[in-house]
């Protein structure tokens, strides 16, 4: 049976490993910190605070922690009125040093399904975020093996995802990419005629929420874990062969 599939992508953080709660700690920390210069904020107002500051400035610094670390900085200074002190503004790139270290915590279920997908078909793994942060987590996750390619770009948008497709000669409609964010790994990759699998994370960063691609139903599929996918690789294979098997039959 042939594969549906010419080449088969990964979203690395929250869909391979832990990514968002390290944010998340990390906000709680910033909080901590304002709560000892007089600013109380909850959880939320923390949240909506820290997000609007690194949402403007994504075209200045893009994704990943040092980007996080600037605008935690920048919304630090703003909120404080500038009361915040060096000693507390350095515990914030000590945060964000720890952050850049901690880790790896793959998924369960992620290994075998690298594995069993890999034998067959070429991997590739597209995440977006710093460049040297992003190689070092894929490194220490033990998991590059399983890729034959990848690709760690400042952004995930149509047009970031055709020049990836067009640079390996890879029809979108035979291209399947699966990732946790919709905003990212789903929504540009249904535009451009591909398939794409969403697998919700227990923590996502606001700022990738997104509404599910509407008129996609042969194109979008939600699992609840990686170790799904290999079964739905193999369920479209399937279908496609029923598919040819029913052309060639009226052909005759």
């Amino acid at each position: 049976m042939g594969s549906v599939f010419d080449l088969i992508a990964f979203d690395g953080d929250d869909t391979l490993w832990h990514n968002e709660r390290s944010y998340r700690d990390a906000r709680e920390h910033f909080r901590s910190l304002l709560n000892r210069v007089g600013i109380e904020l909850d959880v939320d107002q923390v949240e909506a605070t820290v997000t609007r500051t690194e949402v403007a400035n994504i075209r200045y610094f893009g994704y990943g922690v040092s980007s996080f670390t600037l605008s935690l900085i920048e919304t630090a200074v703003d909120v404080t009125d500038g009361r915040v002190t060096s000693d507390e503004l350095r515990s914030l790139v000590q945060l964000a040093k720890g952050m850049m270290n901690e880790e790896i915590e793959v998924f369960d279920g992620v290994r075998d399904t690298l594995a069993t997908l890999s034998k067959s078909r070429p991997l590739m793994l597209i995440t977006k975020g710093d460049l040297l942060h992003q190689a070092s987590k894929l490194e220490r996750s033990g998991l590059q093996d399983y890729f034959q390619h990848v690709e760690i770009v400042s952004d995930k948008t149509p047009s970031v995802y055709q020049r990836i497709l067009s640079r390996y000669g890879i029809d979108p409609s035979r291209f399947l990419m699966i990732g946790n964010s919709l905003r990212s790994d789903i929504l540009p990759v249904i535009e451009l005629g591909g398939v794409a699998a969403y697998i919700p994370a227990a923590l996502n960063w606001v700022h990738e929420h997104a509404d599910a691609p509407a008129g996609a139903h042969d194109r979008f599929f939600e699992l609840s874990s990686v170790a799904e996918v290999a079964g739905l690789v193999k369920r479209l294979e399937a279908m496609s062969s029923r598919a040819s098997g029913l052309l060639e039959s009226n052909d005759d």
